[in-house]
C-alpha cells in the first residue's frame, strides 16, 4: 500500500476513535448527571440534606400505614388532587418521590421533571426502603372528634376561623405560617379553631371537607364562607 494511503487511512481511524471515544464519554457523564433513580442508601442520602422536599405519592390511608419521616403526601393516582399540591412545593428545591414499589412514584417523578420541578424516584418504593432497614414513621393516632365536641368549639358570640389541614398536604404547610400571623396580628378580630385532617377522618366527612386545606368562617355560630387551598391573607381577613 501507498505509504500515502497508509497515513490517510490511520488519521481517518484515529479521528473516528476519538469522535466514538467522546461520544462514549459525553453519554456516560450525561448519563451520571441524569440519574433519577435511586437505590435506597442513595435516597436517604439525598433526603439527608437541607432544602429538599419528600414527596409520598400513595394514598392517604397508604400513607398512614407508614411513611417517610417529614413526606407531603399527593396522591399521584387522583390527578387533580395532586396537581393541586404540588403546586405548593418550591421549584427550586429537589423533590424526591416514593409510593410503595416505585412504579407511581417514577410517573410522579417523571412529570415532575418535565414541568419544572427537579425530581428523584426510590427504587422499589417504601418496600425497597423497608429491606434495606430503613426506619418508617407511624402516623399519629387520635381519638375522633364528635360533631358535638367540634360546634362546642365555634363561640356564637365571635368570629371563628377553622383550618383544616394535615402535617403532610404541600399547601397546608404552606398557609401555615399565614394563618399563624394572622392570628397574632387579629387575635381581637377571630377565634382560629385548627383541626388536624388527617387524623379526624369522620369529622371531615360530616363537614364536607374533602381538600386540604379547609378554611371556615363562622359568624353568630353558623357557616358564613368557605375556601380551600392556598389563599391570599388579604381575602381572608375581609371575613372579619
Amino acid at each position: 500500500m501507498n505509504p500515502a494511503n497508509i497515513i490517510f487511512t490511520t488519521t481517518i481511524m484515529n479521528k473516528i476513535f476519538a469522535v466514538i471515544l467522546s461520544a462514549s464519554l459525553f453519554t456516560a457523564c450525561n448519563s451520571a448527571a441524569q440519574k433519577t433513580v435511586l437505590n435506597a442508601d442513595e435516597f436517604e442520602q439525598g433526603i439527608s440534606k437541607a432544602n429538599v422536599q419528600v414527596l409520598d405519592v400513595r394514598t392517604a390511608g397508604e400513607y398512614s400505614s407508614g411513611h417517610l419521616a417529614n413526606s407531603l403526601q399527593a396522591d399521584w393516582t387522583r390527578k387533580d388532587e395532586f396537581y393541586k399540591r404540588v403546586a405548593s412545593l418550591d421549584k427550586s428545591k429537589p423533590v424526591y418521590t416514593y409510593c410503595l414499589s416505585g412504579g407511581r412514584s417514577n410517573a410522579a417523578m417523571e412529570w415532575l421533571n418535565a414541568n419544572g420541578y427537579t425530581a428523584y424516584n426510590l427504587a422499589g418504593g417504601i418496600n425497597g426502603w423497608k429491606r434495606a432497614g430503613k426506619a418508617v414513621e407511624q402516623a399519629a393516632q387520635a381519638p375522633q372528634i364528635t360533631m358535638e365536641e367540634y360546634l362546642s368549639k365555634i363561640p356564637k358570640d365571635k368570629t371563628v376561623l377553622v383550618d383544616i389541614g394535615a402535617t403532610w398536604c404541600p399547601p397546608c404547610k404552606k398557609m401555615n405560617p399565614v394563618i399563624d400571623s394572622l392570628s397574632a396580628k387579629h387575635s381581637n378580630d377571630f377565634t382560629l379553631v385548627k383541626i388536624d385532617g388527617a387524623t379526624q377522618t369522620d369529622l371531615c366527612t360530616q363537614l364536607n371537607a374533602t381538600e386540604f386545606p379547609t378554611f371556615i368562617v363562622y359568624k353568630n355560630g353558623a357557616e358564613v364562607w368557605r375556601k380551600t387551598g392556598e389563599i391570599p391573607a388579604g381575602e381572608i381577613v375581609k371575613q372579619f
